[in-house]
């Protein structure tokens, strides 16, 4: 399903997580705005600060359309904290070492690396409306263009 046209719309349920920052993260606490969740495997890796740098680069223009960005994987809260300072990220990034929230968006997946079968997150972005609804999903990321067609996306909506 990557790169699907549309889902048919429907309420996230609400959840709080763990947020680089000094605020909890709360998804309810972003009604009114465009949240735009992006799912990554891991801090540091060369897809995941490629994909990171890019949402960096745009995150002016994704503001001036009424969007927030969050970056989630199942790094830890420290290891986000050096990853954010290290790329001068504008946005936060949540850290789900639980795999609460990446069960919630059913971004765990099954992967082959190096020959063995691991468990992974897909890398995976979701748009949720200001009224809390899921109205875009990408799920099997390739990092080359996404960014951009996110932000399209996005602008289209505002």
């Amino acid at each position: 399903m990557a790169d699907s046209p549309s889902v048919a719309t429907k309420i996230v349920e609400d959840f709080s997580a763990l947020v680089t920052g000094t605020q909890p993260f709360r998804l309810s606490d972003h009604a009114g705005k465009t949240v735009i969740l992006f799912f990554y495997p891991k801090d540091n890796t060369p897809g995941c600060t490629a994909e990171s740098m890019r949402f960096r680069d745009l995150y002016p223009e994704f503001e001036a359309a009424n969007a927030i960005v969050f970056g989630i994987s199942r790094d830890s809260l420290r290891s986000h904290e050096g990853f954010k300072a290290k790329l001068g990220m504008p946005f936060e990034l949540i850290s789900d070492p639980d795999e609460v929230v990446c069960l919630q968006f059913e971004v765990m997946k099954s992967k082959s690396m190096y020959g063995k079968t691991v468990r992974g997150v897909e890398r995976s972005t979701f748009i949720i409306d200001g009224a809390g609804e899921l109205v875009k999903e990408w799920r099997g990321v390739k990092v080359p263009g996404h960014v951009d067609d996110v932000l399209e996306f996005v602008k289209a909506l505002a």
